[in-house]
């Protein structure tokens, strides 16, 4: 099943998926006190920006933590207010609480990857460019080791590159783990590092 939805994804992308020559450090549904300040120290100790796509419900509970990531000069990015699983609810559903995001931003990425394609159109109509990943660290997953994530990244990673992280709590112990190696390893590659 997983071949196949790669294969999908691959020739029905609902967003972008590599852009330009550089590669993106992306982190998804943040802000969390927990993690995202965490994150924040190891992106500010290489000098290097990424871009966060937060839960809008998560900024309106943790407002100072979303503050720390934009007075950090990093990007933000819309993930819906709820994390919500837009095939399980209708188009007028999940553009309302696409909207109720409550910060500006042009950019956006569905939870999961996942959306219908009228969902997608509706979400361009409002202005937003989406944005997916080619490398998906699975930090989520609790088998998943940070030697493997890491494995993944120097294997998957070209110029373009779109590298999707996790600043949750679920995530926490392996992304914080693998997250310097990989910009360690990143940099002296010659990858240069820069926001969405």
């Amino acid at each position: 099943m997983g071949v196949i939805k790669n294969i999908l994804q691959r020739l029905y992308p609902c967003g972008k998926c590599r852009v330009g020559e550089a590669v993106y450090l992306t982190f998804d549904d943040g802000p969390i006190p927990e993690v995202t300040p965490k994150v924040l120290a190891i992106l500010d100790k290489y000098g290097v920006k990424a871009t966060f796509f937060m839960v809008g419900e998560n900024i309106d509970k943790h407002p100072e933590v979303f503050e720390q990531v934009v007075q950090a000069g990093h990007a933000i990015g819309n993930h819906t207010y709820n994390h919500m699983k837009g095939w399980k609810v209708s188009t007028a559903e999940y553009l309302a609480n696409v909207q109720k995001f409550p910060k500006e931003t042009k950019l956006f990425r569905p939870p999961y990857g996942r959306t219908w394609v009228w969902q997608r159109r509706a979400v361009k109509k409002l202005g937003y460019e989406i944005y997916l990943w080619d490398v998906l660290t699975r930090d989520y997953n609790p088998r998943r080791t940070p030697e493997a994530m890491l494995r993944q990244i120097q294997r998957c990673t070209r110029p373009g590159s779109i590298i999707n992280f996790h600043d949750s709590v679920k995530s926490n112990e392996r992304m914080l783990k693998v997250l310097p190696e990989a910009i360690e390893w990143l940099l002296a590659n010659g990858y240069e590092l820069k926001t969405l």
